[in-house]
């Protein structure tokens, strides 16, 4: 197949887990709870509740690995189910990277498949936008799912696979 996918992952019941943190905004006294762990279906669940307290707002859960070569692929997809919330996908290109790419995106609260065009994720740090280039799409080393829509709220995004594309 000339435009076979690269898996970023694939969920199921045997996944290994260890390689994904939780970040959540308690780093800085904030009091948000994320969960990550894997469902009876098999699939990845990133979960919990953000708070706005002590200046919180935020829960993320973070996949770190050796850096990858991506040069030529044009997009992620995800397959997902969110529960009608606001998410952001987020890219580092090395795993010392201050910085990270982001992508926003909106769930229904059904199974979709979301497409991310690489080259439009732009550089963001601690919420506020560079004056840099766009994600240049050569390597990654960590993909991230932060959800920090200003609110206290509950929340649950679950994850099937996600792959990249020459497309």
């Amino acid at each position: 197949m000339p435009h076979e996918p690269l898996s970023v992952f694939d969920f199921n019941s045997e996944s290994d887990l260890s390689n994904w943190i939780i970040m959540d905004d308690v780093v800085m006294g904030g009091r948000s709870d994320g969960n990550f762990e894997i469902n009876q279906d098999g699939n990845g669940i990133f979960f919990g509740k953000v708070s706005l307290e002590n200046n919180g707002g935020f829960s993320s859960v973070q996949y770190r690995f050796e850096e990858k070569a991506i040069q030529n692929y044009k997009t992620c997809t995800i397959h997902l189910k969110g529960d009608g919330k606001s998410y952001q996908f987020r890219i580092k290109s090395k795993k010392f990277d201050a910085h990270s790419y982001i992508f926003h995106f909106e769930t229904t609260g059904e199974w979709e498949t979301i497409e991310i065009p690489l080259g439009e994720m732009y550089p963001s740090f601690r919420g506020r936008k560079l004056d840099m280039p766009d994600f240049p799409v050569e390597e990654f080393s960590q993909i991230s799912f932060l959800i920090s829509n200003k609110k206290a709220e509950n929340f649950s995004l679950e994850l099937d696979w996600m792959n990249l594309s020459k497309v």
